[in-house]
């Protein structure tokens, strides 16, 4: 025993000795007080006023933190080999399979267009008028569930009326989800694309046609097609640069769009997917316009219906009010950095998309039917309800 405190005198007894005695809110406050001399205010400062911030900083934006620093932990991918894409109203179609050092054929290949449908209704439209000139058949599958497993409508089939100009050459089939919470959304992806291939084999589909895999928004020119079903020696699997357009055809993010391509179909090789297979790619193709919709409605839809739902990290993501700004911003919905892979390109697409007013060289049915999709044209972001 010492002179000081006996070691098993208890810690309270120690700080009311030392912090002084009193009310019980004042002995709290005297207990605190002890317990934290010896610090200095840089502490203080450090663990109340810097560090929590920091923590509700980290929760709000670690997404863009960690896209920010992408380049520093993903190497870009292999860059495609472009091939230069020749193209005008005026020139032989012999001309122009010589000048991408093609041949001509005697006749031309037949065509299947073959897509997933969800909810476009008015991209399907323009997409199918655009290569309705080139194509043999059109194959649409929809399924009664989106690929976050939650139901949807049979729209396609509720507005089959709009669409009797391609009945004729139509092969249309429904496939009903699987439904399972909490899987993969890119599992269901995968289930659903499996079933189009059966599907096109129903249509008839026979090696060496040729077959678009891309989504419904992503529309190869019509002219594109009718260059590769008229060539010879054009390669076994293309991809198709797109013009990339967010919102509208007034939101140019850039020509980088890569996943769309077209298939000289080989049996039991050929497999509908979505991701590269190919290194290369036809330049200047068509177009890409995502999440080009004219009710607000049918973005809260899609975005708590696609593959990458993660990305609505907050309830007020889908505030109907919020959506409409962000459009006429040409923001980004999920309030996300640029998906590229040097710095430079993160910085250089930082904020939103500029205003692009050219209608140039756009889908025609949309041009020729401006009033009716004038939401897709420069100077038109409001959107209606739905």
């Amino acid at each position: 025993m010492s002179d000081g405190y006996s070691n098993f005198k208890k810690t309270d007894d120690i700080c009311e000795g030392v912090c002084g005695k009193g009310s019980r809110a004042a002995l709290t406050i005297s207990r605190l007080r002890c317990m934290l001399r010896g610090y200095d205010i840089r502490t203080y400062i450090f663990v109340f006023v810097i560090i929590p911030p920091a923590i509700f900083g980290l929760y709000l934006h670690g997404q863009k933190i960690s896209y920010f620093l992408r380049p520093l932990w993903e190497s870009p991918p292999k860059p495609f080999i472009e091939l230069p894409h020749y193209y005008h109203d005026n020139i032989t179609m012999e001309t122009l399979c010589n000048l991408h050092g093609w041949k001509v054929r005697e006749f031309p290949r037949r065509v299947f267009d073959a897509v997933l449908f969800s909810n476009e209704i008015d991209m399907l439209m323009i997409r199918w008028n655009e290569l309705y000139p080139y194509v043999t058949q059109f194959v649409l599958l929809e399924s009664n569930s989106t690929f976050t497993a939650l139901l949807k409508p049979l729209l396609f089939a509720r507005n089959k009326d709009q669409f009797k100009f391609v009945e004729p050459r139509l092969t249309y089939g429904t496939i009903g989800g699987r439904f399972k919470k909490g899987e993969n959304p890119f599992v269901e992806e995968a289930y659903q694309r499996f079933a189009l291939d059966q599907l096109l084999r129903l249509a008839g589909i026979e090696d060496d046609d040729l077959l678009i895999m891309s989504d419904v928004d992503e529309i190869p020119s019509g002219h594109t097609i009718n260059l590769l079903r008229w060539c010879d020696d054009t390669p076994p699997v293309l991809h198709l640069q797109l013009r990339n357009y967010l919102y509208s055809f007034e939101y140019l993010i850039d020509n980088k769009s890569w996943r769309a391509s077209v298939h000289r179909y080989k049996k039991g090789r050929t497999r509908y997917a979505h991701y590269r297979q190919s290194d290369l790619i036809l330049a200047d193709a068509g177009w890409h316009c995502s999440f080009c919709f004219r009710y607000i409605s049918d973005f809260i839809f899609k975005m708590k219906a696609y593959s990458h739902t993660d990305r609505v990290r907050f309830a007020h993501f889908l505030n109907s009010k919020r959506i409409q700004d962000v459009i006429c911003r040409g923001s980004n919905l999920f309030d996300m950095l640029p998906e590229e892979y040097t710095f430079k390109e993160i910085i250089g697409k930082m904020g939103p998309i500029p205003h692009s007013y050219s209608a140039v060289h756009l889908p025609a049915y949309l041009l020729n039917n401006a009033e009716k999709y004038k939401y897709l044209l420069p100077g038109n972001c409001v959107r209606e309800r739905g």
